[in-house]
């Protein structure tokens, strides 16, 4: 899959510096031609030359035509600039050798569709935004489709270890025991390939798995005894909220709801303890300010010392001691 993944962005990679500034350049000259004179308008037909014209006759062409296009000649009619405009630079590059070169390979190849992402980009200017929409978008894709390939890869490894499971059961030729095909038969089946020697020399055999063989079901036994089906449902189906960017928001928004049930549950705990602070503790007196006696009659009660007595008191939140004479 690594690899798999390396491929596409090399690919992509390739796509987008495919072209040069000169090629974007001929790609915006066929679209605006098009555009403005009508679909299948390439610069010869619309000069009224061939493909194999000479310098001179392009030359002759472009003087005819520019007289034809001059705004002056055209007063009131629309794009009559850029119409006047577009044939210089058309006809400067085919005077060029190395333009019309480059541009007679797109004449007989056609345009490509795809022009890479530097052309779009210079021609619509997307902003960060959309740069960022587009790339989570295209990497999301591309994660559902490797997911799609993994979940294809596991049910076929899958449906192996089923048959071998069940060769081993019941033989090479696959026929269920006489006894009836409901009939469990417990094999180990060697999940980590064949015998290895080791840094030692040894030879080291595969790892080995416990397998419960039951007409065509194949189980595997579990530590508290019980069975676990063996079928392609074990292999994890391609799903989009496994993909990245929405694997990622769902994450977050898990953190940030298990986040305010704890703040929520830690102010619900600092209320009440402030409940339990601000409640009076029992046979003390609620009168900080000093005048009546503290005491109760009977014996005398923890805290006292030498004919003097705590009473406990709130002040400000905390427990103070006033200490008041008989």
């Amino acid at each position: 899959m690594r690899l798999l993944s390396v491929l596409l962005i090399a690919a992509l990679i390739t796509v987008a510096y495919a072209w040069t500034k000169e090629d974007h350049e001929i790609f915006d000259l066929v679209s605006a031609l098009e555009a403005s004179e009508g679909r299948g308008t390439t610069f010869y037909s619309w000069l009224g030359v061939s493909s194999t014209a000479s310098t001179n006759e392009i030359s002759k062409a472009y003087r005819k035509k520019s007289v034809q296009l001059h705004p002056d000649k055209n007063p009131g009619v629309k794009d009559a600039h850029e119409r006047f405009a577009r044939l210089g630079v058309i006809a400067k590059m085919l005077r060029d050798s190395e333009g019309r070169e480059r541009y007679d390979f797109f004449y007989k190849n056609g345009v490509p569709k795809w022009r890479g992402t530097g052309y779009y980009y210079s021609r619509f200017r997307p902003g960060l935004g959309t740069v960022l929409t587009f790339l989570i978008l295209l990497t999301s894709a591309l994660h559902y489709v490797i997911q799609s390939l993994n979940f294809k890869r596991d049910v076929l490894r899958i449906e192996e270890i089923r048959t071998q499971a069940r060769a081993m059961a019941w033989g090479s030729k696959m026929i269920p025991t006489s006894e009836g095909k409901r009939k469990a038969s417990s094999v180990k089946l060697n999940l980590g390939g064949g015998p290895r020697l080791d840094d030692d020399g040894n030879v080291v055999s595969g790892r080995l798995v416990d397998m419960v063989v039951e007409g065509n079901d194949v189980y595997h036994p579990q530590p508290d005894g019980s069975l676990t089906l063996i079928d392609s449902s074990n292999a994890e189906p391609p799903a989009l909220k496994r993909t990245w960017f929405l694997a990622l928001i769902i994450m977050l928004f898990d953190k940030m709801t298990k986040r305010a049930s704890h703040v929520t549950e830690d102010e619900d705990l600092s209320a009440n303890g402030d409940l339990e602070d601000s409640d009076t503790a029992p046979g003390t007196s609620s009168d900080a300010g000093g005048g009546g006696d503290a005491t109760s009659k009977g014996p005398p009660r923890p805290g006292t010392k030498g004919g003097r007595v705590a009473a406990t008191t709130m002040a400000g939140g905390r427990r103070r001691k006033v200490v008041r004479k008989r």
